[in-house]
Parts: structure tokens; sequence; C-alpha cells
């Protein structure tokens, strides 16, 4: 055997022993709750030296989807009852749409979205406030939007996000995956082992060359007071400095990809506000299995919602389909006092 192909034979083994020891580690890491409602899970893999997953596993898993993750949900009242008495796992995926009642723009609605309304910029195309090329050429654009988008400066949560965090305090939320740059979830309350921002946060920052972490509220000062753009602290660099928002022609977070571990531990998928347009994003949707029921609460329907026999569609007014399905869960107290906690703590 060749060099080359002894080399290409250790590497795949150690690919193997890598995927197989992520999978027995997966079961210890985020879903003890999950687990106590899927017992197969626990069982030891059995089949040959570098399996990633035994066949025994597969179908005790298949088998326990049909029999116990297709509640057959047809509208709010189901969905509720579902939420309240049986759902321990939920995921929930995030778009702009859940932040526009907290009065920010979303990005593509025709006459109103943030890249309709980027004029003043003179830029090139509207993309561009958020292209990594364009920002290493001039950061004025994207420093005068940050400083209108920076967490808690403008916004606030509104009742969705504090529906998130509900979730969370009740014991039933899985993760939260969100497009959002807003870091209205984190305000809200949701907390960082349940929040994946895959489009990043303003909570960090970086330098765009090296790679050198620097303190995010030291770069919130310097945008918000205008004093930016910042350089690298680092004398060998001196690169410019920006939060660590996932520009075009960035790489997302590499945690972003657990998903696809998420997914079958997953025994609802919320779906509130997106287009579902954005890919890798919006194939989070269709990537849960094929008998865990799908609700999207939307303006539109949106992505291949209605295609699934669990699919449950409540489009209209956002908040006024959060409110109702609160409601009808026996949620809405708990939900208002969130709200009205918040307020206090703000005003504090």
């Amino acid at each position: 055997m060749s060099g080359i192909a002894i080399r290409t034979s250790r590497s795949i083994r150690n690919l193997l022993n890598h995927s197989k020891n992520s999978l027995s580690s997966l079961i210890t890491r985020n879903y003890g709750a999950c687990l106590s409602s899927r017992p197969h899970l626990h069982k030891p893999l059995r089949s040959h030296r570098y399996a990633i997953t035994s066949t025994e596993l597969k179908s005790q898993r298949w088998a326990s989807h049909i029999k116990n993750s297709n509640p057959n949900l047809q509208n709010l009242e189901d969905v509720a009852k579902y939420i309240r008495d049986e759902a321990r796992c939920i995921m929930v995926m995030v778009g702009a749409g859940m932040s526009t009642p907290s009065g920010i723009p979303d990005f593509r609605s025709p006459g109103t979205g943030l890249y309709d309304n980027l004029q003043k910029f003179n830029l090139p195309y509207p993309e561009a406030i958020f292209d990594i090329h364009y920002f290493m050429m001039d950061q004025r654009p994207f420093l005068t939007l940050a400083q209108d988008l920076y967490p808690g400066q403008n916004y606030k949560p509104n009742i969705a996000h504090h529906f998130l965090r509900l979730l969370h305090d009740e014991g039933k939320l899985l993760k939260v995956y969100t497009q959002n740059i807003d870091g209205l979830e984190r305000l809200a309350g949701v907390p960082d082992e349940k929040l994946m921002e895959a489009h990043g946060s303003f909570s960090t920052a970086s330098c765009t060359l090296c790679g050198k972490r620097h303190d995010g509220d030291m770069v919130k000062e310097a945008i918000v007071t205008g004093k930016g753009p910042v350089l690298c602290e680092s004398q060998k660099c001196k690169g410019k400095v920006k939060p660590d928002i996932v520009f075009f022609g960035e790489n997302l977070p590499h945690t972003f990809w657990n998903y696809h571990e998420e997914v079958h531990f997953t025994d609802l998928l919320l779906v509130i506000g997106t287009s579902l347009e954005v890919y890798p994003f919006a194939g989070i949707a269709d990537a849960v299995g094929r008998f865990t029921p799908r609700v999207l609460i939307n303006r539109d329907v949106v992505g291949s919602f209605g295609s699934r026999m669990g699919d449950v569609i409540l489009d209209g007014d956002l908040v006024e389909g959060i409110w109702n399905l609160a409601k009808e869960i026996g949620w809405s107290e708990k939900l208002a006092n969130l709200e009205k906690a918040y307020d206090r703590e703000r005003e504090e």
C-alpha cells in the first residue's frame, strides 16, 4: 500500500472514530429531558468498529417517531394541548418578522424593509451593508446602522421574545435558532446554551484580519458614540474590528451545524417570523423528522409548510398569534408577567 493510501486510511479511521465519539458524547450534552422521553437513545451502539450508528438504533428511532411523535395536530387548540401536555424538546426558528413588532424593520418587505431604506448610504447594492469586502473598503454605512441596531439602545423584546423565555422557564425549550442580529432573544432572557445566533450578534467583536477577540463593551461604546471604526489592538495587525455579525462572505458559527444532531431530539418545531429564503438556515425546517409536527406562526405561508401531514399554519398577525397560543396553553398571565418584569427592570 502506498504512503498516500496509508495516510488516507488513517484519516478515514480517525474521522470515523471522532464521529462515533461525538455521537456518544451527544447524549450527555444538553438533551437530558429529551432523552427521558426517548429512552431507546440510551442504548449502546452494537455495530462494527467504525459504525456511526446501528441498524437497531435507526429502526428504534423510526418506530419511536411513528408511535410517539405523530400527534396529528390540526389547529391552534391541538398545538396548545401538545405544548402543555407532551412536548418537551421544542426547537424554534426565528426570523426578522419576529422583531418587526419591536420597531425593527425586516430586510425584504417592499417599501418598508431595511434594504429598501438604504438609499442614504449610497451603496452600490443594498446587501453591501453586510458584505465583508465592502466593509473592508468603507465601514461607515454599517457603523451608522449599528448605532441604531445595538441591543438595548432603541428597541426592546416584544411578547414573542418573552414567549421563548417562557418556553425555557417551563422546561420545554431545546434550542432557539435565530437569524436576527438584534439580540432581543438574549435580552428577553433566553440563556446562551439555548440560543444559536446563526448570523452572529453584537455581544462580541473580533478583528477582521487576525481574528483577535476584543472587548464587546468597548467596541459598542466606540460605535454608539460615533468614535468608530475600531482598529485591532495587536501592534502587528491594526485591522478593522467589527461586532461578530456574520457578513456575506463569512462562515456561519461552527456550532450552527449542531442542528443536524438536535433535530433527532426535537418533538415540535416552531417557525416564527421568517421567510425561509436564506440558506443554510432555512434548511433546518426540512431537516426535522417527517413525523415531527411543525408549526408556522407567520404573516405568510413560507417554505415547504403545508406539504407534511403534521404541519399547522397560524398565519396573520404574529403578536396576536403568540398571544392566542399562550392563552390557549394557559400561559397568558405568566407571559404578561414576564413582559412587566422586563419593563420594571429596564426602568430601574
